[in-house]
């Protein structure tokens, strides 16, 4: 029994047309812009049974709410729910941002680089407003899981709830803020089992706005990454378990890959490297093919985790043999050693070594390059998880589907850390927002 929540920013709104921080503050509007996105997230969830409709109370994200429900076919009421306010900023509220950098340049620094560190008086009292967001999803997600178990909801908020709302359903330790974009009338997608153990199905979907990638946060230099899973191979259609076994992509691999290679091809790219497996590697041939100028790079770290005496054998098989390893394999993976093969510890040492080689490469370039990463589920799991902040405990918690694209901006203007632009999107096949690759074994 699968618990559904789209998640939905509200769209462009009078505050973010000129840069102006809203927290609470209920004076800005949905400009035209703001209200024809909300309608075409309307149009994209149209066929989706939605049985539960929650939104802030904010005017901003209560009328783009408001638009998205006219759409859907099946008009579940909206509930105005205040624990979807957005973070709470008393003193820079209605301040353009240009001012609350000059006029607040500490404190200013301090929300950039430990924003769970920023304080503002509040009453008499210091006020920690990120701590106090990620409190408030907290009990959001408490609430909605005892109430609407096996539901699919639907909740249109803010970019701060939003973004404390992903990172408490997962562990995203609340330092890492910053490293989670929610553009405008973006879609993220997260799938909760019986226990209420979490899948970030995609974060940031963008492409029903006719922005197939999200917009990097400034012109200024550094390196976004472009990180890929291989298309689909039999053995993942048959829910095998593949490892190192050099398994090539079946016919609709090759086409998932060819519809990524399209969804890519007006990119500049600058740069590429796959995992030395023929899979990822043809995959990234595929795309590639737009891009003639640039030479494919091969990295062994980047290789599929080794299954060893699991390879090639279907869960059922490894059942009868291995019942408590593929049992903890499932619920805590990072204790597992698999029998003659490798653990989560060296595939998180080889692959976020390669990644990180990667970003030091490029990452002061002074314009912002563009990097093709082609790999697998496991070690995409993995450098997801790095960046976020998570460990290999988490794996299962990220969503990587055959030939999707996940989006990483490393700039220089934002003191070096990684920004998730993207997550797992799939929007390419032509499919809808809902990731519906196979869901076989790695």
């Amino acid at each position: 029994m699968t618990t559904k929540v789209i998640i939905v920013r509200h769209g462009q709104s009078s505050f973010n047309a000129v840069q102006k921080i809203q927290g609470r503050s209920d004076i800005s509007v949905l400009t035209e812009k703001g209200q024809q996105d909300a309608l075409k997230v309307g149009q994209s969830l149209a066929d989706i049974s939605v049985d539960v409709f929650y939104c802030s109370p904010l005017q901003r994200a209560k009328n783009t709410a408001q638009i998205i429900q006219s759409q859907l076919k099946n008009r579940p009421e909206l509930q105005i729910n205040e624990l979807l306010l957005e973070i709470n900023l008393p003193i820079w509220e209605n301040l353009v941002k240009e001012d609350v950098q000059r006029d607040f340049p500490d404190e200013y620094k301090l929300w950039k680089e430990e924003p769970h560190l920023l304080k503002m008086p509040v009453d008499g009292q210091d006020y920690y407003p990120i701590v106090e967001l990620y409190k408030q999803a907290q009990q959001f997600w408490s609430e909605l899981l005892q109430q609407h178990r096996g539901k699919t909801i639907l909740v249109v908020g803010h970019n701060g709830i939003n973004r404390c709302l992903l990172m408490a359903a997962s562990g995203i330790p609340i330092a890492n803020y910053h490293r989670i974009q929610q553009s405008n009338c973006c879609i993220s997608i997260l799938n909760f089992d019986a226990a209420n153990n979490v899948q970030l199905e995609s974060i940031n979907q963008t492409a029903h706005l006719d922005m197939p990638l999200p917009k990097p946060r400034s012109n200024q230099g550094g390196v976004r990454l472009l990180l890929v899973r291989h298309g689909e191979t039999q053995w993942n259609r048959e829910s095998r378990f593949q490892g190192i076994k050099d398994i090539p992509l079946n016919d609709n691999g090759r086409l998932q890959a060819a519809k990524a290679a399209e969804f890519l091809k007006h990119l500049q790219l600058d740069f590429a490297i796959s995992s030395s497996l023929s899979r990822p590697k043809e995959t990234a041939e595929i795309i590639l093919q737009h891009h003639n100028h640039i030479d494919l790079e091969l990295s062994d770290q980047l290789i599929e985790i080794c299954h060893g005496l699991w390879e090639g054998k279907l869960e059922k098989e490894i059942e009868q043999e291995w019942t408590q390893l593929l049992q903890s394999w499932k619920v805590a993976p990072e204790t597992v050693q698999m029998p003659e093969g490798e653990n989560l510890d060296d595939v998180w040492l080889r692959a976020v070594k390669c990644w990180e080689d990667l970003v030091a490469q490029y990452k002061d370039s002074e314009r912002l390059v563009t990097g093709l990463v082609v790999a697998h589920d496991a070690i995409n799991k993995v450098i997801v998880c790095h960046i976020l902040g998570l460990t290999p405990a988490n794996i299962w918690q990220i969503k990587q589907g055959n030939g999707a694209v996940t989006v990483i901006d490393y700039q220089a203007s934002e003191h070096g850390i990684p920004v998730l632009q993207a997550l797992n999107i799939t929007s390419h096949f032509g499919i809808g927002i809902l990731d519906q690759t196979a869901t076989g074994a790695l």
